[in-house]
């Protein structure tokens, strides 16, 4: 039996093998504007929206007209250097498809830009198995704030006690828990086990996950 009636997907990190790939476009992106940013900084502020990362890295707002420029740049650099090489994690779809059989809804809540979205999910072979999906389109503030996992539970129909955060970063963590709603953490998008404290269980990657569906939080009593 089903234990929740909704599972809040991120994407990023979690099901597709692309937080490198993100921090090297912005990193690509604002050095073209004449921003130094170092990778490792960058690296470990994917998860959040370019609402929250361009101001930290190099004080600009991404409404301003800078930071419109820098973004569309990073954006059309992802698409077309970047997301081409770009893989899924082993048995993304699997664990989806399990997730579904189950009787789970499947609504993503990421902070990505709504137009790459859909190239994501094309990449784990998951399109046809979400239910909805919510970007940083839909939401006022990007994680860690709580607006897109608020916004996926509107989605979903359901209420935060009805609903688990499935994501990789520490922002995926702390955005469920400021919604009220229970995260499961993956370490296969670079984060280690004390950042990801705060999680109701952590696994590998969506492998680890299907192979111990029966006992995780998703399923067992």
């Amino acid at each position: 039996m089903r234990r929740y009636a909704a599972v809040l997907l991120d994407v990023d990190g979690t099901l597709v093998d692309s937080n490198d790939a993100h921090a090297r476009a912005w990193v690509e992106a604002l050095a073209a504007f004449g921003h130094a940013a170092a990778f490792e900084r960058v690296r470990r502020l994917i998860g959040k929206g370019g609402d929250k990362l361009l101001p930290e890295v190099a004080g600009i707002q991404k409404d301003s007209p800078e930071g419109k420029v820098i973004s569309n740049h990073r954006t059309e650099l992802f698409n077309k250097r970047y997301l081409p090489d770009v893989s899924p994690f082993p048995k993304a779809r699997e664990l989806l498809v399990a997730l579904r059989e189950h009787g789970h809804r499947l609504v993503v809540a990421s902070s990505a830009q709504k137009e790459e979205m859909a190239a994501l999910l094309e990449i784990a072979n998951a399109n046809d198995l979400v239910d909805d999906v919510k970007s940083s389109t839909d939401a006022k503030r990007s994680k860690p704030d709580s607006d897109i996992v608020s916004a996926a539970l509107e989605a979903a129909g359901c209420s935060a006690a009805e609903a688990v955060m499935l994501g990789d970063t520490p922002y995926d963590v702390e955005a469920a828990s400021k919604a009220r709603v229970i995260a499961v953490a993956f370490r296969c998008g670079g984060w280690d086990d004390d950042a990801l404290r705060g999680a109701r269980a952590i696994y590998d990657d969506p492998r680890d996950l299907l192979e111990q569906l029966d006992t995780s939080p998703f399923l067992a009593a």
